[in-house]
């Protein structure tokens, strides 16, 4: 096909779409079932609701091939574990008794088994549930849900494509079943899952699937011979099936790099390929390649991850070169919409015109419809909208908000020495011993307590002028004062406010800096039923006033025993906000670490003894590709030792991070440079502890000995053997007792019977040494 004929052809598809509604419905039903007000047909019901919604509203935007298979009521990896047979033997009753109920066993847990592990979906802010796998896993074929809703879309007359995660991607995220040696690799089952994908793929060709997709990110990562021949062999068996649909092989966040070459020859008749940042570098690859001859190429041009405008005249260029290399190029996001927002329509406290540079989920929609556009019929069909994109674009980088003299000069006069404390590890950790007084393994929280809803109705009642603010902040007293005395009362050694004036951990920082935009709506999913509004980091960066300095001090007010200040940290700040992308990320990083920096001090000048500056994106953020990580860890960790380095010795600084894979970044906790970190560590029994014990880790620790992202109470008994294997790897004088994360999503409950399991398992523990 020639280029002219390749552009005449080109059409707009997405790979995936947020999956929530547009009030969170998805959440209220499945948190209402969880609860047994909402009855599981309630819940199908409104699941239905929600996925013809999307596909007409994608229809009726333009676009020429909606994606099915996609939605998922908590998570689309543990979709793949149902539909391939993987349940782990612990949950296979649960889910014969009630397939719903199994299923949110496997998310959630049950007080009777433990959940799968949860952990982040490559560099985003997703979790994912980790398939357990071991050399005796069996898969079976389960393709109900993909051919369903595939048969739900044709029903209303779309042309739609099931969105399957690839077996390649699959295995690779996969860990060892417990009680499988950790050496164990997923991959040695390819041959084994092949023949439950192709089942899988002719019953979707029996249903009138006449492309399906299969999702294979981790191809972006570095990938050994043996992995990139599995790729091939993959690929080579499911490409040589008759009784298939077309296949559409999809990869994004990154340059495919070595993996190219290989899907590039193998017997499928798609690949949807990532033009977007460090991604673009995929143009170079099909050039060297030779382009895809006879087959379909789809563009993800427009950035499916952060929340900018789409720059229409550079899209269009990069769209016009591909023309030359496949016999079909349409056009896209660069991955599923599901990390954006929903609309940009029903905000209405953001500035008109700053709102115009923005583009959600249904103004990337248009987006990529108008390029399609631009690109079968000419540009001279959308000239009035690449003016105004055009227009939008010069607005934003003409206006004030992007840039402030003042935290340019700033931070352009930073030195080495601003990043580092004054005296050694060492010679800290005694004096904050002798000040703070703790016994060995010392008891903490990571932060927050449980959100009630009294809490939010509080917030509610303040934003509707119901209270007002000394009202509110009453409320807000009493909370932080019961919390105070529940810890008190149980026995932990360092205690919390609480957050119950938060709305959110970085949410609550960009409300009281500049150069953020908060949204009202803009909720994106992060795990299950947790949804968070991101803002957006729009300027440069400063702190008018104190942010936190107040009630933590009301809080130490109530007590004698340390009370940690709580702050998030200048990466996790970017990592979990939509960042500018108009400058290099560590130039920001600094902006926030300065303006964080002020924080620090003003807690330590109020008399706060310890203070966490929590990181939990620091590994989430990790580059993709090894070679792009020695500049990111550069910047990421000297803007946390920026924002920490001004306070004195005998002050202790925390950090803290959660559900990612660690071993990738001991040496950058290690440089870092903080005296106590607090990591996930329950769900996957302590492997974070050995993993700085192989390090030489010279600091404190915490490894987690409560999962909090489960509602189940584990007894003193657990937590106890939590903690002595965690003694196996880190010595008793610099191993903390400590959750994995915050208790924010918790109820009150659970929360008070844990902590008081935890307590008491550092007790019988310490009576052991």
């Amino acid at each position: 096909m020639t280029a002219k004929s390749a552009a005449a052809a080109a059409r707009a598809t997405v790979y995936g779409y947020p999956r929530q509604g547009e009030n969170r419905e998805l959440k209220k039903a499945v948190e209402g079932y969880w609860k047994g007000r909402v009855t599981a047909d309630v819940l199908r019901q409104t699941a239905a609701d929600l996925r013809r919604s999307t596909w007409r509203k994608l229809a009726e935007a333009g676009v020429h091939e909606v994606p099915t298979g996609d939605f998922s009521y908590y998570d689309h990896m543990l979709d793949t574990s149902v539909m391939v047979g993987a349940v782990p033997p612990r949950h296979r009753s649960a889910v014969t008794a009630d397939a719903l109920d199994g299923y949110f066993a496997m998310a959630r847990g049950t007080q009777e088994v433990a959940p799968l592990e949860m952990t982040k979906w490559f560099d985003t802010n997703y979790h994912y549930l980790v398939p357990e796998l071991g050399p005796d896993t069996v898969f079976t074929a389960d393709s109900a849900k993909q051919v369903a809703e595939f048969k739900e879309a044709a029903a209303l007359g779309h042309t739609a494509r099931p969105v399957l995660v690839g077996p390649v991607t699959y295995l690779l995220l996969a860990k060892p079943a417990p009680g499988v040696a950790a050496d164990f690799e997923p991959l040695t089952l390819l041959d084994r899952l092949l023949p439950v994908y192709a089942e899988v793929l002719a019953d979707l060709r029996a249903a009138g699937a006449t492309w399906a997709q299969l999702d294979e990110p981790a191809l972006v990562q570095d990938r050994t011979p043996a992995e990139l021949n599995a790729v091939a062999r993959a690929y080579r068996d499911l490409g040589g099936l008759t009784d298939r649909p077309k296949l559409l092989v999809a990869s994004y966040f990154d340059r495919l790099g070595e993996a190219l070459p290989v899907l590039a020859k193998a017997p499928v008749e798609g690949l949807a390929l990532d033009f977007t940042d460090a991604a673009a570098a995929n143009l170079d690859g099909l050039a060297a390649v030779g382009g895809l001859p006879g087959k379909r190429l789809v563009a993800g041009v427009v950035n499916g991850r952060n929340i900018w405008i789409n720059d229409y005249e550079k899209s269009l260029a990069t769209l016009a070169t591909l023309l030359g290399f496949a016999d079909r190029v349409d056009v896209a996001a660069s991955c599923s919409l599901l990390h954006v927002p929903l609309d940009t329509a029903p905000e209405r406290d953001i500035d008109p015109r700053i709102l115009g540079w923005l583009a959600f989920a249904a103004q990337k929609t248009t987006e990529i419809v108008t390029l399609a556009k631009g690109l079968a019929e000419g540009t001279d069909t959308i000239a009035a909208e690449i003016a105004a994109n055009r227009a939008a674009l010069a607005s934003r980088a003409a206006s004030p908000i992007t840039r402030d003299p003042a935290v340019r000069a700033r931070s352009a006069a930073v030195t080495d020495a601003d990043g580092r404390r004054s005296q050694p590890y060492t010679e800290r950790a005694a004096a904050q011993r002798a000040r703070l007084g703790l016994p060995l393994l010392p008891t903490t929280t990571i932060g927050s307590f449980p959100q009630t809803d009294d809490l939010r109705a509080a917030r509610a009642d303040l934003r509707a002028g119901r209270i007002d603010t000394a009202g509110y902040e009453a409320r807000i007293r009493a909370e932080i004062g019961e919390v105070v005395s529940f810890q008190e009362k149980t026995g932990l050694d360092v205690l919390v406010h609480g957050e119950p004036e938060r709305n959110d951990m970085v949410q609550y920082f960009a409300e009281q800096l500049t150069g953020y935009l908060a949204t009202r709506h803009g909720w994106v999913q992060s795990y299950g039923t947790r949804y968070v509004r991101p803002p957006v980091l729009a300027g440069d960066i400063s702190r008018p006033e104190p942010m936190t300095v107040r009630w933590t001090s009301y809080a130490q007010s109530l007590t004698d025993r340390p009370v940690k200040g709580m702050l998030t940290g200048p990466v996790t700040m970017l990592a979990w906000s939509f960042v500018r992308d108009d400058q290099p990320l560590g130039d920001t990083a600094r902006q926030v670490a300065l303006a964080l920096r002020d924080e620090v001090t003003d807690l330590e000048a109020a008399g706060t003894r310890v203070i966490q500056v929590d990181e939990p994106a620091l590994r989430e953020t990790l580059p993709l590709r090894a070679a792009d990580r020695p500049a990111y860890l550069d910047w990421a960790t000297e803007a946390f030792r920026l924002t920490t380095g001004a306070v004195a010795p005998g002050t202790q600084i925390h950090t803290h991070m959660c559900y990612a894979e660690f071993g990738d970044i001991v040496q950058a906790i290690d440089d870092l440079d903080a005296d106590v970190i607090s990591l996930e560590a329950a769900r996957s029994h302590m492997q974070v502890a050995t993993e700085l014990a192989a390090h030489g880790y010279p600091r404190e620790a915490g490894p987690g000995v409560y999962d909090i992202h489960s509602p189940r109470v584990p007894d003193a008994a657990e937590a106890a053997s939590l903690l002595r294997e965690g003694l196996l790897a880190i010595p008793a004088e610099r191993l903390w007792v400590n959750p994995d994360c915050g208790l924010k999503t918790r109820g009150w409950p659970e929360t008070k019977a844990s902590l008081e399991n935890l307590v008491a398992a550092a007790r019988t523990v310490r009576a052991e040494l």
